[in-house]
């Protein structure tokens, strides 16, 4: 027979206490019913979950000696948490057997609150568990929202089923070097790149299983590619080659301006190391930026404002939505083609994504510029790409900043970040998106362990991107900062 030290035994009784005192308490009988709807934060009522979501903890935002919730579906409750503290930690084995059993319907969630020996118990908040699971991983980027400390950033990701937080690049493993963007082939961690600026700069490429490390700059070129999106085939990608300048404001709602003052259009042919262009998008005339693909990847999408001069208002550049075809045979360009002129209406555009089936194109919409995430105006809209019908997504937007977004693989659900929470910092928040009537569920805040995490954590979560297998090449990625940078060559028409 197998003996454990005492301090086994002890550690295994007090963990089933716990579990004993958080999910099986003996069901209270409330002595009145109120008609006022409980606030919680995060906001987790009204919304529709995936069927493969961590926890939603949260905080009772009501006065009260005790607090008693229950949650469960039309069959079965499934947990009870008895406590004298209004958080509420949702045991992850209980929640996913709600997960399991209430796909496709609705659950509730019931709070009861003592005050002065006297339970009240609220009207049941109600949310969904959708039939359909997210992508279980979000990569993103972490940093001060200020530039003060632009050397303490980091790439990660989270395990959405739960809240395994894992870093997959620091800066302070790269010499110091500036993150700047990431992005993936469908969603897809075996094709991926990484842009780093500084002594480590350069560009991550990871494809067929390798890492390469490469300067996305012809003899000629004054600036790096820096913003990328991929082909669908794994083989091109797309970068909006940028000169960005940066303002700051002593006063105003806008203390930090971020603007292009040129930028042109270049894919990168990454079997030849060729950078191949063409004059409908690179030249003095226009400047192009955020390019995008469509599925079938012989349309890209970008915006597109007219050149500039140091004399140039910021407040008055306005990019439109344009797209030009792209034959990968031959790897020839067509004639660009104004898909939404957003500067006839005092907008700007910017970060244009297509849903998986090609049906939608979601893009932001400012005033002015396209670097959104200094913009409090900032929403996202949605462009039906087969009736050219084009929306105010009013049902996920906030009265602060909407910015970069992104697609699941299905199209199901979207990852997006916004202020909405404080006006400082972003947070990721995730929303259904039906494809037959091109409408997003109410969005919810990504979970968290804490339910007092976003009132704490100081950090903006940047560029949210949801991929659908984990990355686990870490090692990989920080070496191939130290790889030396690989040369590409020039072919423009």
């Amino acid at each position: 027979m197998k003996y454990y030290p005492l301090h086994w035994h002890i550690g295994i009784l007090a963990c089933w206490l716990i579990i004993s005192i958080n999910c099986t308490q003996p069901r209270i009988t409330p002595e009145v019913q109120t008609d006022k709807p409980v606030a919680l934060f995060p906001d987790y009522t009204g919304v529709t979950f995936p069927s493969n979501i961590a926890p939603p903890n949260f905080r009772i935002l009501e006065e009260g000696d005790e607090f008693y919730t229950e949650i469960g579906n039309k069959e079965k409750t499934y947990i009870t948490i008895r406590s004298k503290q209004p958080s509420v930690t949702i045991p992850a084995g209980q929640w996913k057997e709600l997960l399991k059993h209430t796909a496709g319907n609705t659950f509730f969630i019931r709070i009861s609150i003592s005050q002065n020996g006297k339970w009240t118990q609220h009207p049941d908040i109600t949310n969904v568990i959708a039939r359909s699971a997210i992508d279980p991983y979000l990569v993103y980027r972490l940093l001060y929202p200020g530039y003060e400390l632009w050397n303490q950033m980091g790439i990660y990701q989270r395990d959405l089923t739960s809240y395994k937080e894992t870093p997959l690049i620091e800066n302070q493993s790269i010499e110091e070097g500036c993150l700047n963007c990431h992005t993936f082939c469908k969603n897809s961690p075996e094709t991926m790149m990484i842009h780093i600026r500084g002594k480590a700069g350069g560009t991550l490429i990871r494809r067929q299983g390798n890492i390469d490390r490469t300067e996305v700059k012809a003899p000629g070129m004054i600036n790096s590619g820096a913003y990328a999106a991929w082909h669908p085939e794994g083989r091109y990608l797309a970068f909006s080659v940028n000169e960005i300048q940066q303002y700051f404001h002593s006063t105003g709602p806008k203390a930090v301006e971020v603007s292009d003052s040129e930028s042109d259009l270049v894919i990168l042919d990454t079997e030849t190391n060729t950078l191949i262009t063409d004059t409908a998008v690179y030249g003095e005339k226009w400047m192009e930026t955020f390019p995008a693909w469509n599925p079938s990847g012989d349309m890209l999408y970008y915006c597109r404002s007219k050149a500039i001069n140091k004399k140039t208002p910021l407040d008055s550049i306005r990019y439109d939505l344009y797209r030009i075809p792209f034959n990968a045979t031959d790897e020839s360009f067509g004639t660009p083609e104004c898909v939404f002129n957003a500067s006839e209406t005092g907008k700007s555009i910017s970060f244009p994504r297509i849903s998986p089936d090609g049906k939608f194109l979601m893009f932001t919409c400012s005033d002015y510029g396209n670097f959104s995430i200094w913009h409090p105006e900032s929403e996202l809209y949605l462009l039906n790409l087969e009736t050219g019908n084009i929306r105010n997504m009013e049902e996920v937007n906030s009265n602060d900043v909407e910015s970069f977004h992104t697609w699941s693989s299905t199209g199901e659900w979207f990852v997006f970040s916004s202020k909405r929470l404080d006006g400082l910092w972003a947070h990721p928040y995730i929303a259904s998106f039906d494809n037959r009537t091109g409408m997003a569920g109410k969005p919810f805040v990504l979970p968290q362990k804490d339910p007092d995490f976003y009132l704490d954590f100081t950090k903006t979560f940047n560029l949210p991107e949801l991929i659908t297998k984990p990355i686990e090449y870490r090692e990989e990625l920080i070496d191939g900062c130290r790889n030396n940078r690989g040369t590409v060559s020039w072919k423009t028409k």
